[in-house]
């Protein structure tokens, strides 16, 4: 399984375009937590659970896309690059690119990798535009309109399902 770190396995959180701006775009919207306070606290959750959490943030979807193939181990990783390697699942916020990527869904769709989408804000209850999400029908799960808090519940659905196979309650079959 080459999603093993050693003994320790890996989950890639990825971040679209705009969200390296946490903190200070729409904190009406989006809160006051910044990208590097989110991603420090769901590194801490996931090592006390004894997994590593990969983080990577970019406004190109391209790198977006490489970054899912790393993660799903088709494309070999790159020195200084998160993903380092393969990854059990992947917990994605796409930014905008989840109303308007075509690509992303394919990449996806296309890869033996369990992905979550998360939305800070209640996509649904914003504009029309936002009520469509090309990534849903392709993800795992989706967690919507819960803040940070839907990071971490993704967090926990990726560590629960992915890593240690337990459905819930713990021990049900998913």
């Amino acid at each position: 399984m080459g999603y093993w770190k050693g003994n320790r396995v890996r989950i890639l959180l990825l971040n679209g375009a705009n969200l390296n701006l946490l903190g200070l775009r729409e904190p009406e919207v989006y809160g006051g937590t910044t990208l590097a306070e989110l991603e420090e606290a769901l590194r801490a959750a996931a090592q006390a659970e004894g997994v590593d959490l990969d983080c990577f943030q970019s406004n190109v979807e391209g790198k977006l896309v490489d970054a899912l193939q790393r993660a799903a181990g088709v494309k070999p990783p790159e020195p200084d690059l998160p993903p380092g390697g393969e990854c059990a699942a992947c917990i994605f916020n796409p930014g905008g690119y989840t109303h308007t990527s075509v690509v992303l869904r394919d990449a996806i769709g296309g890869l033996k990798l369990p992905v979550y989408e998360v939305h800070i804000s209640n996509v649904l209850a914003r504009e029309d535009f936002r009520h469509r999400s090309m990534i849903g029908p392709v993800a795992a799960g989706s967690f919507i309109g819960l803040g940070m808090y839907g990071y971490l519940s993704a967090l926990r659905a990726a560590i629960d399902r992915d890593v240690r196979g337990t459905g819930f309650p713990p021990g049900a079959d998913r």
